[in-house]
């Protein structure tokens, strides 16, 4: 089922919604498709079309804040296995064909003031960062009903892809003014490019990728965020929330019970993929933060290639009424595993459309579009 922004918003900001709603946010991870389909899955199943997801038609508001140029990629070596190329940083990548969709940095650009000073031009401001077109576009496609989104930079994984992980938590220790600049770096682009484009256009959803904490927690602490992301993030948020957006989401895989609050201070309001495995708990969460955060995600991936009374368990946990009022989408915590059986997850569509009050699936109301944003 279609939604218009107006629709989303109401639910994601908990005012008066009929339902939740019910997604798919990422699809099957590699080698799933193949499974399926020897499984005897039908093109629109493999597709993702063929189980009347909730979504709601998005487009870009026209403004670039992340790097913007860089080096001509190139592939330095393929095999049947993986590929390795250099990307726009200089990065040596390196990209497992059969069981990965992102690559592997093997090396980083980034270790020093110096190093730092010869990659600064990618990520500093000119007016060229704003696609005026593309703002027309988005001030029309408003109107009928789309969402319009802006994306900045995440305050930790934008110094993690320059510097690698050790290289960005030993930073904020060792070198706090080098991550100071490369925040007020990020900071001064993406509030100058935000200014102009919402001078003519509301964005309605800020969004920021971060994927910062694995199962046991965070790799960096709430008095780390609260010195050196919260700045940057309020920077931004300050200025949409001030000209009308309502939702500032955040992506960030693993356990982040422990820096919740902090980013709730620096302005998020809805957090995603919410995963299980990491000891994410939208029903704990909704308890400890009623309508402070909405969430995306929550229900837990490896109980499909559990048993189906698995499953229903799951669902009838996680789509209680209070998940279930509103404040949330629901769908699984990141891609479809392998070893996820078809009728599993036809099951799994079915059970949660049922727990939900929503009619089977039909192919008259067919279609996908991903909500990871």
């Amino acid at each position: 089922m279609r939604w218009t922004r107006e629709e989303y918003i109401e639910l994601m900001t908990f005012g008066e919604s009929e339902r939740p709603m019910f997604v798919e946010l990422f699809g099957p991870l590699i080698g799933l498709e193949e499974e399926w389909r020897s499984q005897g899955a039908s093109e629109d199943e493999i597709a993702m079309t063929a189980f009347c997801w909730d979504y709601v038609p998005r487009a870009s508001c026209g403004g670039h804040t992340g790097r913007q140029g860089g080096q001509k990629p190139q592939v330095l070596e393929e095999t049947a296995d993986h590929v390795l190329t250099k990307d726009e940083l200089g990065r040596t990548m390196l990209l497992y064909k059969k069981s990965a969709t992102l690559p592997l940095p093997q090396d980083h650009p980034v270790k020093d003031w110096e190093s730092w000073e010869k990659v600064k031009p990618l990520f500093t401001f000119n007016e060229q960062r704003i696609d005026w077109k593309q703002v027309e576009t988005a001030q029309t496609l408003q109107k009928q009903g789309h969402l319009i989104t802006a994306g900045i930079p995440g305050g930790f994984d934008f110094p993690r892809q320059l510097m690698g992980e050790e290289y960005t938590c030993l930073c904020y220790y060792d070198q706090p003014d080098l991550m100071q600049d490369m925040l007020a770096t990020a900071s001064d682009t993406a509030v100058k490019v935000l200014e102009r484009i919402t001078d003519h256009l509301v964005i309605d959803n800020l969004h920021i990728h971060e994927d910062m904490a694995g199962k046991s927690g965070c790799l960096i602490g709430p008095n780390t965020i609260a010195e050196f992301l919260k700045p940057y993030y309020r920077s931004a948020w300050d200025l949409v929330s001030q000209r009308g957006t309502k939702l500032f989401s955040q992506d960030s895989d693993g356990n982040m019970n422990a820096v919740m609050d902090a980013f709730l201070d620096c302005g998020v309001n809805v957090m995603y993929p919410m995963e299980p495995a990491a000891a994410m708990d939208i029903v704990e969460c909704r308890r400890k933060y009623g309508t402070k955060l909405a969430y995306k995600g929550g229900i837990d991936k490896h109980v499909l290639r559990q048993d189906k009374e698995a499953i229903r368990q799951e669902l009838e946990y996680k789509m209680q009424p209070l998940t279930a009022q509103t404040g949330t989408v629901f769908g699984l915590d990141h891609r479809i595993p392998n070893g996820t059986p078809i009728d599993n997850y036809r099951y799994y569509v079915d059970t949660a459309r049922e727990i939900l009050g929503l009619p089977p699936v039909s192919a008259d109301s067919r279609g996908w579009e991903r909500m990871a944003f």
